[in-house]
């Protein structure tokens, strides 16, 4: 099976160690994180995770599967990125003598977007964000002229054809329970079962 980039959207409850125990999945399996992201989602008290790895589909859904057995985590999913509205944010920390003498400069930070974070006589930071090819282009250019200071952020990714995990619990919250009881067949039978 072929590799390709995935993002992994996982809605957790909030809990500590959350991190560990996921990190802990993809690091058995020998799985290398590209990005990982975690924040609120729309729904109170519940996280969001975004990760991004490069594996066989296969591989990905195995993982889906594994990590959802975890009791904190609701929900996974995974999708390609031509699925997902994704972005990458950056900051840059550039002599301020270059942006003030070399135009070229100050034309390819407003092509990309850039806006400036904070002025000072010595340096300038510049903010910006996109695709990682975009990042790693403006920092090719930017390398050129003494760049001081690189940083990139953790992908942040929506899903394109969602309604969103608020709309899910709804949808769960509303299902009336099975008119049909479900009767546990060793419920009699305790000591027999449950002993050491």
């Amino acid at each position: 099976m072929e590799k390709q980039e995935y993002t992994i959207t996982l809605y957790t409850e909030n809990s500590i160690g959350m991190i560990g125990r996921i990190s802990t999945i993809f690091s058995r399996r020998k799985i290398n994180i590209e990005s990982l992201n975690t924040s609120p989602s729309e729904v109170e008290g519940i996280h969001r995770f975004t990760i991004v790895i490069s594996e066989s589909e296969e591989v990905v859904r195995k993982l889906c599967r594994q990590i959802e057995k975890q009791v904190e985590v609701l929900k996974a999913y995974y999708n390609t990125n031509d699925e997902l509205v994704w972005q990458e944010q950056a900051l840059y920390k550039v002599p301020a003598d270059v942006i003030a003498e070399k135009a070229y400069v100050e034309r390819l930070l407003r092509q990309y977007g850039a806006s400036a974070v904070v002025i000072r006589n010595d340096y300038i930071v510049f903010e910006t964000a996109g695709h990682r090819e975009e990042i790693d282009r403006l920092t090719a250019e930017l390398t050129k002229y003494n760049l001081i200071e690189f940083v990139r952020g953790a992908r942040i990714a929506i899903i394109k054809e969602s309604a969103g995990f608020h709309q899910k619990l709804k949808e769960f919250e509303q299902q009336e329970p099975s008119p049909d009881v479900v009767e546990n067949e060793f419920l009699d039978q305790q000591d027999e079962v449950f002993t050491m």
